[in-house]
């Protein structure tokens, strides 16, 4: 497990992740969620820079009504855009982060990924399959790929 305290993002990040705007309806984004399972999509704006992230969570809260609401019509909510319900205070991580700090974060947070910026420029994306994964290597004596040029 020694090599696991080698490991950075960089080296289990997924590279390029699907990505929304603030003006991605909702119902759009209900269906990569459906077709990827994912559990979150970072916003970025059209220079790719992070604006916040929407949640499965997050899309949840279109449908959270009073009593004292008229209730809109479901298709009408798809309509509404990603800036309506998406987290704008994210944590982010870098590319540089220790793994050993970022599944610490992850059991503290209970969140479960985490966007890769560098200056505020969307890299990547760090889930917590992608941490089990560099675990399950880390116990087979595995080294980060860029430190030794194996995998």
């Amino acid at each position: 497990m020694y090599e696991f305290t080698h490991y950075q993002v960089r080296d289990v990040m997924t590279e390029n992740p699907v990505t929304v705007s603030r003006d991605t309806s909702l119902g759009e984004i209900e269906d990569i969620f459906d077709q990827k399972d994912f559990n979150g999509l970072p916003v970025i704006d059209e220079d790719g820079h992070l604006l916040g992230m929407v949640t499965k969570l997050d899309l949840l809260k279109a449908f959270d009504f009073s009593e004292k609401l008229k209730i809109p019509a479901y298709a009408a909510i798809r309509q509404y855009p990603c800036e309506k319900v998406m987290s704008v205070n994210v944590t982010s991580v870098r590319l540089e982060s220790p793994l050993t700090r970022v599944l610490h974060h992850m059991i503290q947070t209970r969140h479960k990924s985490f966007p890769v910026t560098k200056n505020s420029e969307l890299k990547g994306i760090i889930a917590r399959e992608d941490v089990i994964r560099a675990l399950s290597r880390a116990a087979r004596g595995v080294m980060p790929e860029r430190l030794y040029g194996r995998n």
